[in-house]
């Protein structure tokens, strides 16, 4: 794995992010904390998990100790509004990139224990964090989708379909 490899899955994670961010701005107040779900959580503390997720394994990736992943100290209840969740999150997206940015083959090859996995690659930790983004931002859009706001086509090929991305990779349309 490269950066060449990692960029791409790091920016669909943020897309993803971004779109379902999008349409919960949609919806009424009282939507953001519904009790009728019909996933295990409601939509706040979805995306509130999704983040916790974000920023726990990257203090834990970069080897922090565990009593200082910050995991333990976001609560649904800190984020009474979807602005200030989206305002956390893109300042967390920041911090992300610049750790991840100069990261080269060699880093990202290198063991990492934590968590009880013993020696997997960086990489391989930081496509289970994506991987688990793909499933929060999913379990998200099935609750847009029953309160009508569906995020719509969520397919990292719909990522790669937009202009930017096609000039990217040399597509025609």
């Amino acid at each position: 794995m490269n950066q060449t490899d990692l960029a791409p899955q790091i920016d669909y994670l943020y897309w993803l992010r971004d779109r379902i961010l999008a349409q919960a701005a949609r919806l009424e107040p009282d939507a953001w904390t519904a009790t009728d779900t019909v996933t295990s959580r409601d939509l706040r503390a979805t995306l509130v998990h999704e983040l916790d997720v974000e920023l726990s394994w990257r203090d834990r990736l970069r080897g922090a100790l565990p009593d200082n992943w910050r995991d333990i100290a976001l609560a649904p209840e800190d984020y009474p509004t979807l602005e200030a969740l989206g305002e956390h999150w893109r300042i967390d997206e920041v911090e992300m990139r610049a750790w991840l940015a100069p990261l080269g083959e060699d880093d990202l090859a290198a063991p990492v224990t934590v968590n009880g996995t013993w020696g997997f690659p960086l990489w391989i930790h930081l496509l289970h964090v994506i991987d688990h983004g793909i499933q929060s931002f999913s379990e998200a859009a099935v609750l847009l989708s029953a309160a009508g706001h569906s995020p719509g086509d969520l397919d990292f090929l719909d990522f790669y379909d937009t202009p930017e991305r096609r000039a990217e990779a040399g597509a025609a349309r």
